[in-house]
């Protein structure tokens, strides 16, 4: 009996090892290079103290740019520290349950928005339904954000429903009802299109869901 449950017990400990080391939340940049990422990383994403950067304080944005993820992921909770620069024009965004438009420089699914007077903590549906999905409440906002500094995005999805957390703040609790809109997709983070503005990203991580 013993030679018969020994080996079922390592199986069976390597197993709930494994399910272990799949909740933990993992690094997905690694701070130094765009290994996993994909994007227009000549001119508009280049990588400063560790942190990815879009934009430019020095000239105009052209247009929206996107840097994407290779991987797709479906349910999970993504953290990122982030910062934008460039004044009340400014305005930036991370992407979840997302597709790259083909032969396009814009993306289309769900956004964590970045902007004032009242873009943060809301969100988005980027070139799909182009309309805020839920709104966060401004004067709850203001409260905890910090304009031109480092501020904190933690983004729960798993199955229908949608959670944004803006410096430990609950912005968004959204359930999707629509038919036929993916419950998947890249993560990426964005640079608006607008005036010269600078949008931060670091510390992103990602722990996977069952």
């Amino acid at each position: 009996m013993k030679t018969l449950l020994a080996p079922l017990l390592i199986c069976l400990t390597a197993l709930s090892l494994s399910a272990a080391d799949k909740g933990k939340a993992t690094p997905i940049f690694d701070g130094k290079t765009f290994a996993g990422w994909e994007g227009d990383t000549n001119k508009t994403w280049r990588i400063v103290d560790g942190a990815l950067v879009g934009g430019s304080m020095d000239a105009p944005v052209p247009r929206n740019e996107f840097l994407s993820t290779t991987r797709r992921y479906t349910n999970f909770v993504v953290h990122v520290k982030f910062k934008l620069l460039g004044g009340e024009k400014a305005n930036g965004g991370v992407q979840i349950r997302t597709e790259r438009i083909p032969n396009h420089h814009e993306v289309m699914g769900y956004q964590a928005d970045m902007g004032d007077p009242a873009w943060w903590g809301c969100l988005y549906d980027e070139s799909r339904r182009k309309k805020v999905l839920a709104k966060s409440d401004p004067e709850a906002v203001n409260k905890v954000l910090k304009r031109g500094d480092w501020n904190d995005y933690t983004i729960r999805c798993e199955g229908k429903r949608i959670q944004i957390t803006l410096n430990g703040l609950q912005t968004v609790d959204y359930t999707e009802t629509e038919p036929g809109i993916p419950d998947y997709g890249i993560i990426a983070v964005q640079i608006h299109g607008g005036p010269a503005s600078e949008a931060w990203y670091k510390d992103i991580t990602i722990q996977e869901l069952p």
